[in-house]
């Protein structure tokens, strides 16, 4: 079944749109995102009614998959400030608005972070909070492209002191990407799936920003460190997945 949420990607150019309703497919398959790209004669710019015809499109894509309460809906992300002006205007006409959620966000390191929790089928404000969370997650990382990988030392906090009671394991990561896109999003999907708190080398293992920020390489040892109910069942889990190729 799709996701009860939604998202449209509005920006200046088409390709831009879509390469990264590309790359967000990736890691959310389950997700419907639609490119709102460029204006209705292939240029750079905006235009009304390919946003608008964006937007009711992957509505009614969440209606017809069963979803129609207030925690479904689409979550909208700009690329520049007239793409916001022409977003702006179509929720203003829109016939079902409280619905519809702009986020004012970093454009693809907001749209990676909501298509993974639209993915595990959270709620729209979950996923609206994810996209904003890009904010934070840049600012701590300045000067670095989450999506291009970090030095692993530069966000390793494995120093830290562990929780009473922790649950906690070192894996050896199998993916010849290492911590890259797609597997990172697999891993955050699977660590959000758990009722506990994990880290993988003191980051935010829910987190696919963080986690691919962390910049892992294939052959390189994480520590993961899990507290909580399910603390455990996780940790067997993602060394598993991180061990698995």
């Amino acid at each position: 079944m799709m996701a009860r949420v939604a998202l449209v990607i509005a920006s200046h150019s088409k390709l831009l749109a879509q390469g990264l309703v590309e790359l967000s497919q990736q890691m959310a398959p389950d997700v419907t995102i639609n490119a709102a790209g460029g204006t209705e004669d292939g240029g750079i710019g905006t235009s009304y009614d390919l946003i608008e015809a964006a937007v009711n499109s992957a509505l009614a894509s969440v209606e017809a998959s069963g979803h129609s309460d207030e925690d479904s809906g689409v979550v909208i992300l700009t690329d520049l400030g007239s793409a916001t002006m022409t977003v702006e205007s179509v929720l203003e006409f829109a016939d079902d608005p409280q619905r519809l959620q702009f986020v004012d966000a970093p454009l693809v390191e907001g749209a990676v972070a909501a298509a993974v929790r639209a993915q595990l089928d959270d709620p729209i404000g979950s996923v609206a909070a994810a996209a904003r969370g890009a904010y934070r997650r840049g600012a701590e990382i300045e000067g670095e492209d989450p999506l291009a990988g970090a030095d692993a030392g530069s966000v390793d906090q494995t120093t830290q002191p562990e929780a009473s009671g922790a649950i906690t394991a070192d894996a050896v990561v199998a993916d010849p990407v290492g911590l890259h896109a797609r597997p990172a999003a697999l891993l955050a999907r699977q660590a959000a799936g758990f009722d506990a708190e994990i880290t993988v080398n003191g980051a935010d293992a829910a987190s696919v920003l963080e986690v691919m920020a962390l910049g892992v390489k294939q052959g390189e040892t994480v520590h993961l460190v899990a507290t909580g109910p399910d603390a455990a069942e996780a940790i067997v889990a993602l060394v598993e997945l991180l061990e698995t190729a």
